[in-house]
């Protein structure tokens, strides 16, 4: 199994051919879509996203090979049972406004994302609505926050929050592998 990916090595490479997204916006879109519902053997993400952050452009064969490895990896994730999926943000050590601005990258690619398979909210929960209605804000967010332990915690409080309503959206209507191996109803 590969290392998992971190965000610098990620935001370099994207940085060097010239993709002008960093990796927490690109891993956002990429759970956005699987927790929209779109099926985890979909290939057509890779077109969504070269239309979203690449102006319809082909990657290259290392940002192909980058993006799926990071597109199995989040898969991976959101089919664990014990809340694995892991935000692709910059480390803890680095500058809070650094962090702040990365998880709102984030949040604004998970919902490109889920806009992009799920436009039909009539369905979803409660939950998942409010959990949308939340990222919304989130993603308006501006104000710089003061290096503190106040501000630290608000912030691990957030990415806390953003994790688990992204695996409840994912659990409510994402796609399982079960599911994609049924393409015909079976008759009883």
């Amino acid at each position: 199994m590969e290392k998992q990916l971190d965000y610098d090595s990620v935001t370099n490479k994207l940085s060097q051919q010239s993709i002008i997204v960093d990796a927490a916006e690109v891993h956002g879109i990429l759970t956005g879509m699987l927790c929209g519902g779109m099926s985890l053997t979909d290939q057509k993400w890779l077109e969504a996203l070269s239309e979203t952050i690449n102006q319809g452009d082909a990657f290259s064969d290392q940002i192909q090979h980058l993006l799926n490895t990071l597109f199995n990896q989040t898969c991976q994730q959101l089919l664990e049972p014990e809340f694995a999926l892991s935000l692709l943000l910059p480390e803890d050590h680095a500058p809070i406004n650094d962090r702040g601005a990365a998880l709102i990258n984030w949040v604004q690619g998970f919902m490109l994302g889920f806009g992009l398979h799920q436009q039909d909210l009539v369905q979803c929960s409660d939950d998942v609505k409010e959990a949308l209605e939340d990222f919304s804000d989130i993603s308006r967010m501006e104000e710089p926050m003061d290096a503190d332990e106040e501000s630290e915690k608000a912030l691990f409080e957030v990415e806390e929050y953003v994790k688990i309503s992204a695996i409840l959206c994912f659990s409510e209507l994402g796609q399982s592998l079960l599911d994609d191996q049924q393409d015909t109803p079976s008759v009883h």
